[in-house]
Order: C-alpha cells, then structure tokens, then sequence
C-alpha cells in the first residue's frame, strides 16, 4: 500500500473516534437521560440515539472502508464482500430497532409522529439504505446476476453508499440538537448547560469521525489491488519483507468458495476492482 504510515494514523484515529462517539452515548443517555429500557417511556427512547451512532454510523462507516484495510488483502474478493454486506445489515437492524423505539414512545405518550425534519430525513434514509442493501446483496452477491447489471450500478452504489453515510450523520445532527432543545428547560439549551456542552462535543465527534471515513474510502493509492495484481506479488515473493508467500493465496480461495463462487469471482471482480 502506498502512504501506508498515514493510512494507519487516519485508520486509527477513526476507529478511536468511532469508539469514543459510542462511549460518549452510553454516557450521555446512561448519566443525564435516564439509561435504557423497553417500557414505553424516555427510557426507550434513549436507544434510538444509542443504536443509530452505534450501528447506523460507527458500523457503517466500518463496512465502507472494509475494502482498504491492507489486511483483508488475503481474503478472496467474494469473502470481503460478505463482510461488507453482512456489517451493513447489522447497521440496519440497528436502525430498524432505533425506529421502532421512538415510534413506540411517541405512540405511547401521544405523541405526534413524523412531524419534525429530522424524522423525514432519517426515515427516507432508512429506506434508502434498505434498498441500497437488498440492491448491494443481490447485484454482488448473487452469481446470477448479469455482469453488465453489475457494471452499470457501481458508481450508483459507491456514490450512493457515500451519500446515505454523510446523511445519517447529518440527521444525527438534527436529532441530538432537537433533543436538546425538548429536553433542557432549566437551564434552556441557548445557557449551555454541562449537557449541552457534553451533547455538543459528541455532534463534533460525529463530524471528525465522517470525514475521517469518507477521506479513507476516497483515497484512490488506498484501495484494494485487483485480485491479479495480490496474485502476481505474491507469486513474485510476497511483501516487503520477502517472505514468499506464493501462489497458494488465490488457490486456497478458491478451494474455499468451491469451484461456482471461484469462476463468479474471477469473472466479477474485474469489473468491481476500480472502486473497492
């Protein structure tokens, strides 16, 4: 990999971002919100908050830049996209769960649902990333979809996948700040009180971690080689270190994925290489 000192220090810097954000949210709704709970009050609401910054973007953000840890290099192309695909549909449930929670609690104390602007972005996002999954798992996971399909939806998935990851992190935005302003009366939200302050640096956090996600998957010297290319440097001796690791790793993933997903992959990934 190329600039790969300032992949691991942009690498590490978002995981511990992301790590933070989550403690940051436990604090918040565990010390000033009253904890967890399933009852149909404040407490329940409390995961809606937890779940989409856990799931919706801390696990998000993971499977986007799955494809650029150097790491993941030796696994076969059709085994990261499971990883990629799999780590997605945990972030959904995450923020199906989320969902369902705050409608449960408006339900609960009459309250109107999907009134605010917040509650119109987050709900299409959640929308379109349920399409965007289903979309993702049947054009790249499922061997009998036509190549040419596969071809024509990659820039829409990438650009997509990018856009739905900055919008979450948007209404996230828009939902801890109107939950501020419902919330603190005494003193109001405009005095800034401890909570607000507190509240206000997890939104920053949020911001840094999107922006460290978006720049990892951009970086086009970052991206994952073409399963030719690991092939032939491989083959030529291995790494850096001359360890030679031969051409066992392309075989061995094969032998893995049995003979179908081998020949799927080989005749997909050529085309899903350039962007991953």
């Amino acid at each position: 990999m190329e600039n790969y000192k300032p992949f691991l220090v942009i690498l590490s810097s978002a995981v511990v971002v992301g790590i933070i954000s989550i403690i940051f949210v436990l604090r918040w709704v565990f010390y000033y919100q009253g904890g967890l709970a399933w009852d149909g009050g404040l407490a329940e609401f409390n995961w809606h908050p937890v779940l989409n910054i856990c799931g919706f973007i801390v696990l998000q953000g993971l499977a986007i830049i799955v494809y650029r840890l150097p790491w993941s290099w030796k696994c076969s192309k059709f085994t990261m996209k499971f990883i990629h695909a799999s780590l997605n549909l945990v972030a959904f449930v995450f923020a199906v769960v989320a969902t369902v929670a705050v409608f449960d609690f408006h339900n609960t104390d009459k309250i109107p649902n999907m009134y605010s602007l917040h509650s119109w972005v987050g709900l299409t996002a959640v929308i379109l990333y349920s399409l965007q999954l289903v979309l993702g798992v049947t054009l790249y996971l499922m061997p009998f979809t036509p190549v040419s399909w596969r071809t024509a939806f990659m820039p829409i998935h990438v650009y997509s996948g990018l856009l739905l990851f900055a919008s979450v992190i948007a209404v996230a935005l828009m939902g801890i700040t109107e939950k501020l302003i419902f919330s603190l009366n005494n003193p109001k939200y405009k005095n800034l009180p401890p909570e607000a302050i507190f509240v206000n640096i997890l939104g920053l956090l949020l911001v840094v971690f999107g922006v460290l996600i978006v720049w990892i998957a951009t970086r086009q010297s970052w991206k994952r080689p073409t399963d030719q290319t690991l092939h032939s440097l491989h083959s030529d001796g291995g790494g850096e270190d001359g360890t030679n690791v031969g051409p066992a790793l392309s075989q061995l993933s094969d032998a893995a994925e049995g003979e179908t997903f081998g020949e799927f992959r080989r005749r997909s990934n050529k085309f899903d290489d350039q962007v991953n």
